[in-house]
């Protein structure tokens, strides 16, 4: 993709249109915490009268939905009263396609502070976050319940995007069995297995994340007889006892040693006629606008991870006894690895 088709007209003022973004950024943030687009699911609504329900600034507030108006998020349908449009419709809870909590996520401390000292990520390739927090990430959502509950709202709102698409880029039942290497709530699972009626699956990941899990009740009801919970930390041991093994956006968060620890305790749970299955970003080469080279840059600032291309992954999969066999495209910049087992290395 050319400056043009990124920036619009290739002139100065284009370009400071781009550092524009950030203020939109935040903006959409405070009306999604807010709950603004749920406010005006029956009708318009006057700023004065959302200030007072929500106990905020009346002025403040306008300024903000003008703003996010402006933008095509919104609409001002008269002086001072807003509307919902197609946009910001889907910043409602509990519609189709919502990504609310995504919004609520990334425009939180946990994840927007940290950039702030993106040159510090630069300069060490080390994890901004973890000098902005003063400690590992998962670290502090053990220590912070509320921001691990937005974190896991957010999480589960990525993984409804594009769980379907995923389970149907591959023939996962052929396998019999699947084990969900920290799967988190389930819901990746729970879509593969409602699309392979035959397919018995585990979701392992550690003990505090399988509590919520059953609280969310993504594998409940029919899916209950068809799937099992096991404690997993795949920094010590991965499970035995599944043919099949996936893992999505877990390697992205690491730098290649921790990745290969985490790749070699897979080798040693998959038999020899097993198979692993990463699920990543994909990483195109070229001028080329892609979803995964900026989801790189926030794997740098905030996990110090990283985005990695399919040769990376051969390489790094080598490394821990697997070989890339086929990558398997997915609808919306995602592409599954598939990885035989191989020698173990020594």
């Amino acid at each position: 993709m050319s400056s043009q088709a990124v920036l619009g007209t290739t002139t100065p003022a284009s370009l400071l249109r781009v550092l524009d973004s950030i203020v939109v950024h935040q903006a959409l943030y405070a009306a999604t915490a807010l709950g603004v687009a749920d406010l005006l699911l029956d009708q318009p609504r006057t700023t004065a009268d959302l200030a007072h329900e929500l106990e905020v600034n009346e002025e403040a507030l306008y300024r903000i939905l003008r703003a996010l108006a402006g933008e095509g998020i919104f609409e001002e349908r008269a002086p001072r009263t807003f509307a919902n449009n197609d946009v910001s419709h889907f910043l409602r809870n509990g519609v189709p396609g919502s990504v609310r909590s995504i919004l609520a996520f990334k425009g939180s401390f946990y994840f927007f502070a940290p950039f702030g000292e993106i040159l510090y990520s630069i300069q060490t390739g080390q994890s901004a976050r973890t000098k902005a927090l003063g400690m590992n990430g998962f670290e502090y959502l053990r220590e912070h319940p509320e921001t691990a509950r937005v974190f896991d709202d957010a999480m589960t709102n990525i993984s409804e995007l594009s769980a379907s698409a995923i389970a149907s880029a591959y023939d996962f039942g052929r396998w019999g069995s699947l084990m969900d290497i920290g799967g988190g709530n389930g819901i990746l699972l729970a879509a593969i297995l409602k699309a392979h009626r035959g397919l018995r699956g585990v979701l392992a990941d550690q003990p505090h994340v399988l509590e919520r899990a059953r609280q969310r009740g993504f594998l409940g009801g029919e899916l209950a007889a068809r799937s099992t919970m096991l404690d997993c930390d795949f920094f010590r041991q991965v499970p035995s006892g599944c043919p099949a093994y996936i893992m999505k956006h877990v390697i992205v968060d690491w730098e290649d040693e921790s990745a290969h620890a985490i790749l070699a305790n897979c080798r040693r749970a998959i038999p020899a006629d097993g198979v692993l299955l990463i699920v990543d970003f994909a990483l195109p080469d070229g001028n080329r606008h892609s979803t995964g080279k900026l989801a790189d840059i926030a794997m740098l600032v905030l996990t110090g991870g990283r985005v990695r291309t399919v040769p990376e992954y051969r390489e790094l999969l080598a490394g821990a006894g697997f070989t890339l066999d086929r990558v398997i495209p997915v609808p919306g910049d995602l592409i599954i690895f598939e990885a035989m087992p191989s020698a173990l290395p020594h």
